[in-house]
């Protein structure tokens, strides 16, 4: 795990302060690659050449949002990014976790939750210990590589943002059999996971969309009411 100290981040902040204070409480829980940028075009230049390893994005920059920012590193990377915004509505954190954000923190924040929600993505993410697990099948049309977090699908490859591959992982092992809910939020937000039940439904709405044909009427991840959810596979040999 001390590997993980290694990671490349980004912070994305117009506030001068506020990037000084992650950055030194970073430092001091021994992160040392840490890069700074102050708006969304310096931060999307430094993804495209420096290719940070996770990015803590602030919502609110002077040349755009976070949001529109995360749609444009989504064209070209799947890299975790961590929003912080002075907004805390549940519409605008459903927005950015819709977009394929690993997870949200509304300022004013204590570093240290900071520093632990990092963690936690960056073990999700990078973790060695989550490969032995994986494998890859084939669901209809779509094969899902769960080692490479990727859909196969008509040619096209889909990357799978970290808390849907999350997902899919609990499913997979379970697959089946009911896995509910609370283990699903459990499996992704591990004990910080209460109240998240909508923020899965939205995650299984992405998901849906590529791995089903028809996402709306799915036939591989399927809604057990009241309990949770279900995955079906048809191994091929």
């Amino acid at each position: 795990m001390e590997n993980l100290k290694d990671k490349k981040i980004l912070i994305v902040d117009d506030e001068p302060e506020i990037r000084i204070m992650i950055e030194r409480f970073l430092r001091k829980e021994g992160f040392f690659r840490i890069y700074t940028a102050a708006d969304c075009a310096s931060a999307l230049s430094f993804c495209h050449t420096g290719k940070p390893d996770i990015v803590i994005l602030d919502v609110m920059l002077p040349d755009g949002d976070g949001f529109s920012l995360l749609s444009s590193i989504r064209q070209f990377s799947d890299m975790p990014v961590l929003f912080l915004s002075a907004r805390g509505e549940d519409e605008d954190r459903l927005l950015g976790l819709g977009l394929g954000a690993d997870d949200y923190i509304v300022k004013p924040f204590l570093p240290r939750e900071l520093v632990l929600r990092l963690m936690a993505i960056l073990k999700r993410v990078y973790s060695s210990s989550v490969a032995e697990c994986l494998s890859v099948f084939r669901l209809g049309e779509q094969i899902i590589d769960l080692e490479s977090a990727v859909v196969h699908r008509n040619q096209k490859e889909m990357p799978l943002t970290a808390k849907e591959h999350a997902i899919l992982v609990k499913l997979y092992e379970n697959q089946g059999r009911i896995v509910t809910s609370d283990a699903l939020c459990q499996a992704v937000w591990g004990d910080d996971s209460y109240g998240y039940e909508n923020t899965l439904m939205v995650h299984i709405r992405r998901i849906r969309e590529k791995i089903e044909m028809d996402p709306s009427k799915p036939i591989h991840l399927l809604t057990v009411r009241g309990l949770g959810y279900k995955l079906l596979v048809k191994e091929n040999h």
